[in-house]
């Protein structure tokens, strides 16, 4: 397994429509045109397996000009404390037959590396599948709460160094 930050879009699409994934093909092709280092791809055999979204993030705003709810807000305050900003990693994907093979702990160590060379240090995760949840637990991710609405998990790791 191999992952990479960065894509081309027409080898993107082509994935999307293969894997099963029913999300927005639209919403991929804004955000790699913006910052194609947000969209990380899972290769097996140079073929993309599958795919994680992350951008960052304030405990105010999902994104620029996009306000978080009051439980939301709320929840990411108990998390973090008195940091505002941080990571999240919005989605991520990986085709049926190659799940239940271990992708997610190698994932999230990538993952991790990446964002700490990148100078973050704070990483928060949405879900709900409970194949994930279990991945966030066991890689040390805290869980924060559970939101009403949409009805997700949030999960909080820090990448600081402890003394």
């Amino acid at each position: 397994m191999r992952f990479e930050a960065r894509c081309d879009l027409g080898e993107f699409r082509e994935y999307l429509k293969r894997s099963g994934y029913d999300g927005d093909p639209d919403y991929y092709e804004r955000l790699v045109l913006k910052d194609p280092a947000r969209l990380i791809v899972w290769r097996e055999n140079d073929r993309i397996v599958g795919h994680a979204v992350w951008h960052e993030s304030t405990c105010e705003e999902h994104s620029k000009g996009s306000p978080r709810d009051e439980e939301d807000t709320e929840a990411l305050r108990k998390l973090l404390g008195k940091k505002k900003g941080f990571v999240e990693l919005h989605e991520w994907w990986l085709i049926k037959n190659c799940r239940g093979k271990g992708y997610s702990n190698q994932f999230l160590d990538f993952f991790e590396a990446y964002m700490k060379s990148k100078g973050y240090a704070d990483l928060v995760f949405y879900g709900d599948h409970p194949a994930a949840l279990a991945a966030f637990k066991r890689h040390g991710y805290r869980e924060g709460g559970y939101l009403k609405e949409p009805k997700e998990y949030i999960f909080y790791h820090s990448l600081e160094q402890k003394p």
